[in-house]
């Protein structure tokens, strides 16, 4: 054998090779069970993310965005949700939810206090809004955003 570097490069690269094209291609063209393009607009292979997978072990569909920018304050996406909430746009209004809570989460705290949880009573009311659109009960979260936005608003003065 005149090159047993290329012959253990071979033996090497080739089965990650055919692995990594047989992962591509595992992905079907089809949403799974329980999505369509119906309930989620713009849902295609495409647009499925890889990497959050909740415990149905069907992928997420992504979220759109809502309007306003990547640096906006929880109130900023308190109203982008209740404006994508009356439009009828769940997904935007879900979306600009996390975002909002995720605002207000982003806090100091001691050192091994992590887990604690936020004492804001607008994170909760938040919480319970994407309980209700969850659950389809669009009015109570509609009425669950208004209340944080309002608990925001007087927590932010």
């Amino acid at each position: 054998m005149r090159h047993p570097a290329l012959f253990a490069l071979f033996v090497t690269v080739l089965p990650l090779i055919a692995l990594a094209q047989a992962l591509d291609t595992a992905r079907p063209e089809a949403p799974p069970p329980g999505l369509s393009t119906a309930t989620w607009p713009g849902l295609s292979a495409a647009t499925w993310p890889t990497a959050d997978l909740p415990a149905t072990g069907s992928p997420a569909p992504n979220l759109p965005a809502p309007p306003v920018g990547e640096n906006a304050s929880a109130q900023d996406f308190l109203r982008a949700a209740e404006s994508a909430l009356v439009a009828g746009r769940d997904g935007e209004a879900q979306q600009a939810l996390e975002m909002a809570q995720t605002r207000l989460l982003d806090r100091s705290v001691p050192l091994f206090q992590t887990r604690s949880p936020s004492p804001n009573p607008a994170v909760a009311q938040i919480g319970e809004a994407l309980q209700a659109l969850r659950s389809g009960d669009r009015m109570k979260a509609l009425l669950l955003i208004q209340a944080a936005s309002q608990t925001e608003a007087t927590s932010a003065r």
